[in-house]
């Protein structure tokens, strides 16, 4: 089932202390980046983030975005700055590989 734009509306809104986010539509669902960095995506209309050392310490649960696909974790939280300290975490950890 492919996410509806007014949930990527909405996980935007959440991501809307970040001023590099940028998503491309895929297949109907939608991939995130962070400074052109892949962090996450939205998937059946759950926002999932991939896995890193760093999000493997925080205790999300985790979801299989598709058939196939490597777990990632699910982000159920509201707090913009709590998902803005994640995403740049992450963002420094995945642009060293």
């Amino acid at each position: 089932m492919p996410s509806k734009e007014e949930y990527l509306d909405y996980v935007l809104s959440l991501l809307s202390e970040i001023d590099s986010i940028t998503y491309k539509k895929m297949m109907g669902e939608y991939l995130l980046y962070n400074d052109g960095v892949l962090f996450g995506g939205i998937y059946d209309d759950r926002f999932l983030i991939k896995k890193t050392k760093y999000t493997q310490s925080l205790g999300f649960k985790e979801e299989i975005p598709y058939t196939n696909a490597k777990a990632m974790y699910l982000i159920d939280i509201e707090n913009r700055n709590e998902i803005k300290k994640i995403i740049e975490n992450m963002t420094l950890e995945l642009g060293d590989k």
